[in-house]
């Protein structure tokens, strides 16, 4: 989400006519495999989506967010002593009842800040294309929209949370299957370490 806003800055300015927005991750890498609680949650993915200036708003808009002081609800954090090639490992430490009740308070009031910045009602949503964090989210999430899961991509189940990945890969998803068609309203929403959220509400 992050990207996607400073990406359609530029296209929106002048300043490019068409960029290229990646979101790739190796969760892999910095997972403590001897931990259950994170590693078998996470992995690894890539995808990327090519805006352009048009004569139609594809990207309505962008709202991003961070707060710091929830640094300890999902951060990475050394290894205490364990080494590889002569650097000490870091690995991702995540608080996850914490974690959920945050995202479903805070995704909740990112929703209603983006209807509102479109003077839009939710019942003119058609998909909901979120992060894929967690599957107790993303239904909490659908059920605040009012939209059935048969309108949430989801893509948990076959990939994991696939991190800064999992937004270009469940839209991808979701547009080969050809379940999204021309003109529909997505809203796309992220949530993750730092903490960062952010949303982007996007006409297909």
């Amino acid at each position: 989400m992050y990207g996607l806003s400073i990406a359609d800055q530029y296209v929106r300015h002048g300043s490019v006519k068409t960029a290229l927005v990646i979101g790739s991750e190796v969760m892999s890498r910095v997972l403590d495999w001897t931990d259950r609680s994170t590693c078998i949650l996470f992995g690894d993915g890539a995808g990327a989506v090519l805006i352009g200036a048009s004569e139609k708003p594809g990207i309505l808009s962008t709202h991003i967010h961070a707060d710091g002081s929830y640094e300890d609800v999902l951060s990475m954090s050394l290894s205490n002593g364990r080494f590889n090639n002569g650097e000490e490992e870091a690995y991702l430490q995540m608080s996850g009842n914490r974690l959920f009740k945050l995202a479903v308070n805070i995704l909740g009031d990112l929703f209603e800040e983006t209807l509102k910045a479109n003077s839009m009602d939710k019942s003119e949503l058609d998909w909901l294309i979120p992060h894929q964090a967690n599957i107790r989210i993303i239904q909490a999430m659908a059920k605040k929209l009012g939209l059935p899961m048969e309108r949430a991509a989801v893509t948990l189940d076959e990939q994991g949370n696939t991190s800064a990945a999992s937004i270009p890969l469940a839209l991808d998803k979701v547009i080969r299957e050809g379940k999204v068609k021309r003109d529909q309203l997505l809203l796309l929403e992220s949530f993750g370490g730092g903490l960062t959220w952010g949303s982007a509400l996007v006409r297909y």
